[in-house]
């Protein structure tokens, strides 16, 4: 169920997402200063393409400056798409588990340094 899960996950929303957070990556990656945000952009991108069945646990005190930067740089509105994405996908009964996806994905989106996702 869950290999059946992360496939529907892909078509209708992984490669979408997985697709921009890479090129986001590939933005930040363009200074030197913001190879490590970009790092997380790659990190997370994987995690989208097959996030059912992986546990998210955030951390924000092991990089606070890290987060605040990320915060303000983006990721709340990152975190707003991954939220009304899941809005939508709950509005439908057989949609909730992959709305679930998506704000799970809404709270790495919004402190991504310091998570752990396996």
């Amino acid at each position: 169920m869950k290999t059946l899960g992360n496939i529907l996950w892909f078509i209708f929303t992984g490669l979408w997402g997985a697709i921009a957070y890479f090129l986001l990556g590939v933005l930040w990656c363009i200074t030197i200063i913001g190879i490590p945000f970009g790092k997380q952009c790659f990190k997370i991108a994987g995690l989208i393409i097959w996030p059912i069945g992986k546990n998210v646990n955030t951390h924000f005190d092991k990089h606070p400056i890290a987060n605040i930067i990320w915060l303000l740089l983006g990721g709340f509105e990152l975190a707003v798409g991954f939220l009304f994405a899941g809005l939508l996908w709950c509005i439908t009964i057989i949609g909730i588990p992959f709305g679930k996806q998506c704000f799970k994905l809404a709270q790495l989106s919004l402190l991504p340094f310091g998570a752990n996702f396996k």
